[in-house]
């Protein structure tokens, strides 16, 4: 057998990360003792509240450890439709709706339920970095829709009418996004809907940031606005962000029942059931109270604008201010540096570590997470203008 036959054609297409580097070395030198500030991060810094855990081990204790239906156990697919009705107004019964292993695994289940082979799959650029790796997968083709930082990063009516076309399936759309913290307007959302439904093409709207929005903005469900754009929106949610569950791994998604049996049918032949014991720590966070939720909220707020304030004082580098997410996008081409080159740099010679653009597909930007301590953001904030001055 020829060596370049052993692999799958379809894994042929997808690129490694191009942030394993840094990540890896960031924590390299952190073994070794070395004083890293990471901004790296795409968690949230706190632990899990302590009645989430509690519920993880009595489940322990009282034996819930085999398996659960596929697609999640009912009392927490009832919580998640419950959730769905009063945060979001959406109408998801209990069967519309499966429990995964993360929301990454749910985007990931509902796009081999829609793409065929040649299919094409919108992203917005910047875009999270599995997104198309996924569609590769799928043996679909990713097709690019470039935003702007004038625009705050959102695509328009046109963008989307523009890049569409007969071969165009899904559209991704991720409010408040990973990298840039965009957030969308119910109006941009109509106007975005209205277009979906004229071409038939089907939305994934991924919403793992909504609890984490700023300046008193608010969060808006694509699919709630009517039967139409209801029908072709795969809503796409989970714990690891709003509740710091990220290892847990329990995401979920609420779609038209097409499409729910067909990532049923899929997940019965993959993972099968997500862990039983994580979805007991699920159904004790999403039937308790949010006052975790508003302090994690606001607590990144806070740290948002002190980060916001640091980097307007920076003459190398620029951003828009993010409204969602954990996250700050940065122009640094008056560096003279890529994204990636800027980041190796600023490890070795400061110890900080940030994530490139690059495969955020924006090499001329690199994304600061908020996600860690104040002390942290201070310390990482003067070594990152200290070093820009001497570039």
């Amino acid at each position: 057998m020829r060596i370049d036959t052993r692999i799958a054609e379809r894994l042929k297409k997808i690129h490694p990360s191009p942030t394993l580097a840094i990540t890896s070395k960031a924590k390299q030198l952190k073994s070794q003792g070395c004083d890293v500030v990471s901004f790296a991060a795409g968690e949230p810094d706190f632990d899990t509240p302590d009645f989430i855990k509690d519920a993880a081990i009595c489940a322990i204790k009282n034996g819930f450890t085999k398996y659960t239906p596929t697609t999640g156990t009912s009392e927490l697919k009832k919580l998640i439709s419950d959730k769905f009705k009063k945060d979001n107004s959406i109408d998801y019964p209990s069967s519309q709706i499966v429990v995964s292993c993360g929301a990454k695994h749910s985007i990931f289940n509902a796009l081999l339920a829609l793409v065929n082979p040649k299919d094409e799959v919108l992203i917005p650029v910047p875009y999270w970095v599995s997104y198309p790796e996924m569609v590769h997968v799928c043996e679909g083709i990713p097709r690019f829709i470039k935003t702007s930082a004038k625009n705050n990063f959102k695509i328009t009516v046109k963008d989307l009418e523009k890049h569409s076309s007969p071969k165009t399936k899904v559209f991704i759309l991720n409010s408040p996004s990973n990298p840039t913290g965009s957030v969308y307007t119910k109006e941009e959302l109509l106007d975005l809907a209205d277009i979906c439904v004229k071409k038939n093409i089907f939305v994934i709207s991924d919403e793992i940031y909504e609890k984490l929005i700023y300046d008193n903005l608010k969060h808006f469900s694509i699919a709630s606005f009517n039967k139409d754009i209801y029908d072709l929106t795969i809503t796409v949610n989970g714990l690891s962000k709003s509740y710091s569950m990220t290892g847990w791994r329990i995401g979920y998604l609420g779609a038209p029942l097409d499409v729910v049996e067909a990532v049923s049918k899929l997940q019965d032949h993959s993972t099968s059931n997500p862990t039983s014991i994580a979805q007991k720590a699920a159904e004790a966070a999403l039937g308790g109270k949010e006052d975790f939720i508003k302090e994690l909220a606001c607590e990144f707020q806070k740290r948002r604008e002190y980060c916001i304030m640091r980097l307007g004082a920076m003459k190398k580098i620029s951003c828009v201010v993010p409204r969602g997410a954990f996250y700050i996008f940065c122009n640094i081409s008056k560096t003279g540096l890529d994204s990636l080159s800027l980041a190796q740099r600023l490890l070795d010679e400061t110890y900080v570590a940030l994530i490139p653009g690059d495969g955020f597909g924006e090499p001329d930007y690199v994304r600061i997470s908020f996600a860690t301590s104040m002390e942290q953001l201070e310390k990482g904030m003067n070594r990152l203008e200290e070093w820009l001055n001497k570039v």
